[in-house]
């Protein structure tokens, strides 16, 4: 039998001692000794209700994440009758502003399942993952991911999905116009081109829309030579590379009406992936669930790394959403058995299957390398290793991050200034700092 690492906690009098199988044996000051609850907590008063606020992996409403959750909280509440978790899932549009206006208003979830977690932990609101897991469970966290949820050592975001970015294009439109997939931005904009002329609706899909535009954006920095971070770990968003990044994708892109019908700063991630799945997108940046859209919808599409203004990109990106726990309702016990069965083998192998990501602990991610129904997701798989993440470890990337939504579509814009914008973009993650 397993057991995570017991943690005691004072409670008036008693110090209470739990292990994975659920049993809490309190000991009094008089040397009694009583079991509660073999597998939760008792019924009635004695019931621990754990909240959740989660973000939406699905494209539909029937892959929604909601039913995700659902049924793996039926599954625990099925052998914890004394725990039950409810369970709120929100788009990726409003799911951390949900989670925020929860916390400013005093009414903190048990756990948020959203993008960043830093500003939360810098504020003292979170458990350490030490309070929740045990030595195992922490270890089995894909390590360059675990390392992105720490903060001066200590794991406070438990990383919950990964991805990878690679350049998708549309086969098919790329064989009726006689071209090869890009290395470099010359090619691409020579592609973007010859789509163009051949009627192509959108010869490269640039979403710089609120949903996710800092990973598009991080993206085409990373391929530029530059980033959000600089090799002293310090922002350095308005480089001299990147400020010469935007103003290519300015110029030679968007100037030249290579984008679409939709102005960047008006096109969302999930708009330009359902134009991609309709067969209207010449090139995109994509993750793996790309593959599943664009597949239901019997897109041939191929897969390469993303162009660099030289050749390939040797950073791809990576993301990571993150796991935390709020300290405020003191249910850290509960939390931590919960967790474990989310981030069991099991679980993650059925969640990254399900919507077509990358599995976060190592456990899960031999699996899925040895699995031949996981074989699509191996090039993601072998960007992982090399990929860069965003400095979700500062605790003013929530701040950046929101602002580059706000603003970084403008920067590209018939009337766009990038140096203006980028500049604006460095004060205010000074200010944040």
């Amino acid at each position: 039998m397993t057991f995570r690492k017991f943690s005691n906690v004072s409670v008036g009098r008693l110090s209470v001692r739990r292990g994975r199988t659920g049993t809490i044996a309190a000991v009094s000051a008089l040397g009694m000794t009583a079991v509660l609850g073999g597998c939760g907590l008792g019924s009635g008063s004695d019931e621990v209700t754990l909240r959740l606020v989660a973000a939406d992996y699905g494209d539909s409403s029937a892959n929604g994440s909601q039913k995700y959750w659902d049924k793996l909280v039926e599954e625990y509440e099925g052998t914890h009758p004394g725990v039950k978790v409810d369970v709120s899932v929100y788009s990726w549009t409003d799911v951390d502003r949900e989670v925020k206006e929860l916390v400013d208003d005093g009414k903190a979830p048990d756990m948020a399942q959203i993008g960043a977690y830093a500003d939360y932990a810098d504020k003292g609101l979170l458990y350490k993952a030490d309070d929740l897991l045990g030595i195992r469970e922490q270890a089995d966290f894909v390590s360059q991911l675990a390392s992105a949820g720490r903060i001066n050592g200590v794991q406070y975001g438990m990383p919950f999905a990964a991805s990878t970015r690679l350049l998708f294009y549309n086969k098919t439109l790329f064989a009726d116009a006689g071209i090869s997939a890009p290395k470099t931005w010359k090619q691409l904009a020579a592609d973007a081109e010859a789509l163009k002329a051949d009627g192509v609706k959108y010869p490269y899909a640039l979403p710089l829309g609120p949903e996710e535009a800092q990973a598009e954006t991080m993206q085409w920095l990373l391929s530029g030579g530059g980033g959000y971070i600089d090799s002293l770990g310090t922002y350095g968003i308005d480089s001299e590379e990147n400020v010469d990044t935007l103003t290519w994708l300015k110029d030679d892109l968007v100037g030249k009406g290579l984008t679409g019908p939709v102005a960047p700063a008006s096109l969302n991630r999930a708009d330009a992936f359902s134009a991609f799945a309709a067969g209207d997108v010449g090139m995109l940046n994509g993750h793996p669930s790309l593959m599943k859209i664009a597949a239901a919808k019997g897109v041939k599409f191929g897969m390469v790394p993303m162009p660099g203004a030289a050749g390939e990109t040797k950073n791809s990106m990576g993301v990571a959403d993150w796991m935390m726990a709020f300290r405020k309702n003191g249910h850290a016990e509960q939390v931590g058995d919960f967790l474990d069965f989310v981030y069991s083998e099991k679980n993650v192998l059925a969640f990254s299957r399900e919507y077509d990501l990358l599995p976060v602990t190592n456990s899960a991610s031999v699996a899925m390398s040895g699995a031949s129904q996981d074989a699509d997701l191996k090039p993601f798989l072998d960007a992982l290793p090399s990929s860069e993440l965003a400095p979700v470890g500062k605790t003013s990337w929530a701040t950046v991050s929101a602002a580059v939504k706000k603003r970084i579509g403008a920067a590209v814009s018939a009337d766009g200034n990038p140096t203006a914008v980028l500049r604006e973009l460095q004060l205010t993650a000074q200010r944040a700092e």
